[in-house]
């Protein structure tokens, strides 16, 4: 369970970072396996055993290159020039040394001396690689390695067969080990840039939200404080004019604009004032669909009634900026239904979202302890204040399959009753979205008796 628990709480790009990683510290086994048990067996002693050694050192330090390399491609820290040094020239001197023991007769075996040198080169060029980023470069070294081979055993002399098998084994070892490390490497890379780029995207989504509320503050407040600038005026004019009944009355036409205004910037806080559900249905699907979650919108073919709607509307909203940033969300799902019941029908919408096995404060209900001022919160909380104004319940939890889900459910009296069908019946979801003439109006407004 632990062990599990280790593995899911990371995001998809840790996941893929960990996996890489881990590849590559295998290679240090594999090297040593391939090359060190090969040179301590099939070579006379004891300079089996300091070749050993010798493949041992090589392939440490091609694992530490390789996770430096790793976090040069995550972007935590720069490239490692002098390791990558380091093990070029240990990869070249220990092949080297490979050809040069076969010529004289020290390495009696042409197969322990192909994979001493072939081994030593083949992995040199898979962490040197992992620093790379144009594969024209990473081409450029296998061939200048696979001539360096060749040249090298021309110059001491040695048999055709034997430059052809050496030249041919590293060419090959080398092609396979560059493009499985600069596969990874750009792997790696690419996830952690569209990690990045679904992080902004979400911050961009959040940074529309907030210019669309300074939208809706400066349409509310813009025109009635000039008003309330021009009326002031007037009655001061009139005031000096002596006609005081008639500046009384600027300034009692000023004060009911003030408590209009007041009354309209609470509504743009609370989240009624344009609160379509239609419109945040949409909203949802095209802003989750632009942070790369997968959204499907599931809305009943019913006209609901204007508080009903704009209820749903403002957990919609709140669901969708939770799932945005809480979590690591791949898939979200809304549903909006209508159910008969003896009495009364309800409109049901359910959030649903995955990703969220990284501890409690993910999903679509995080961020329950925020507030947007008197009369409400941001979270779970403030939803069900909103909610209870109008009968209606919210139930928000974790289901199986490390998904949240947000259920709120709203009476929506009897007329919807008539049209959802007869009592104990159920109206499914019919289509993607809720039609225009489904009880939308053009502003919802707070009753007097909430105020």
């Amino acid at each position: 369970m632990r062990l599990t628990g280790w593995w899911s709480r990371r995001s998809n790009p840790e996941k893929v970072e960990l996996y890489t990683r881990w590849s590559f510290h295998a290679f240090v086994l594999i090297e040593i396996g391939a090359i060190g048990l090969r040179a301590l067996s099939g070579a006379p002693q004891p300079l089996g055993g300091w070749l050993m050694l010798l493949s041992c050192a090589h392939a440490v330090l091609g694992g530490v290159v390789s996770s430096r390399a790793l976090d040069w491609n995550a972007g935590r820290r720069e490239r490692p020039y002098r390791l990558i040094a380091a093990h070029g020239a240990l990869s070249v001197g220990v092949a080297a040394g490979g050809l040069l023991m076969r010529r004289f007769g020290a390495l009696e075996d042409t197969g322990t001396a192909g994979a001493v040198v072939v081994g030593a080169l083949g992995f040199g060029i898979c962490s040197v690689v992992l620093c790379m980023v144009k594969v024209r470069h990473m081409l450029y070294l296998v061939l200048a390695t696979g001539a360096g081979v060749a040249l090298f055993c021309l110059a001491l002399g040695m048999t055709r067969q034997e430059v052809l098998g050496f030249t041919v084994g590293q060419v090959t070892m080398g092609v396979m080990l560059a493009f499985t490390s600069g596969f990874s490497g750009w792997l790696l890379r690419a996830v952690w840039e569209l990690d990045a780029a679904r992080e902004l995207q979400a911050r961009l989504a959040v940074a529309e939200e907030r210019l669309r509320f300074g939208r809706d503050l400066h349409d509310v407040m813009g025109r009635n404080l000039s008003v309330i600038a021009l009326k002031s005026e007037l009655a001061v004019q009139l005031a000096r004019r002596g006609r005081a009944e008639a500046a009384v009355d600027q300034m009692a036409e000023v004060q009911r604009i003030a408590r209009e205004s007041q009354r309209e910037v609470r509504e743009v806080v609370r989240g009624y004032r344009e609160a379509d559900l239609h419109t945040e249905l949409e909203g949802a699907r095209s802003v989750l669909a632009a942070a790369g979650i997968a959204c499907t919108v599931e809305s009943a073919d019913v006209p609901l009634p204007p508080r009903v709607q704009s209820a749903l509307a403002w957990v919609v909203r709140e669901g969708t900026t939770n799932v945005l940033r809480h979590g690591d969300a791949r898939r979200c799902s809304v549903s909006v239904t209508v159910t008969a019941g003896a009495e009364e029908g309800y409109a049901v919408l359910v959030v649903e979202n995955d990703g969220v096995d990284g501890g409690p404060g993910s999903g679509a209900g995080a961020g329950a302890g925020s507030a947007d001022g008197p009369g409400g919160g941001s979270g779970l909380a403030g939803l069900r204040e909103r909610l209870a104004a109008l009968d209606g319940t919210l139930e928000a939890g974790r289901v199986s399959g490390g998904r949240f889900r947000v259920t709120a459910r709203v009476p929506v009296g009897a007329r919807v009753q008539e049209e959802v069908g007869a009592p104990g019946g159920t109206r499914p979801a019919v289509g993607p979205r809720v039609p225009e003439e489904a009880g939308v109006v053009e502003e919802a407004r707070v009753p007097e008796e909430t105020r």
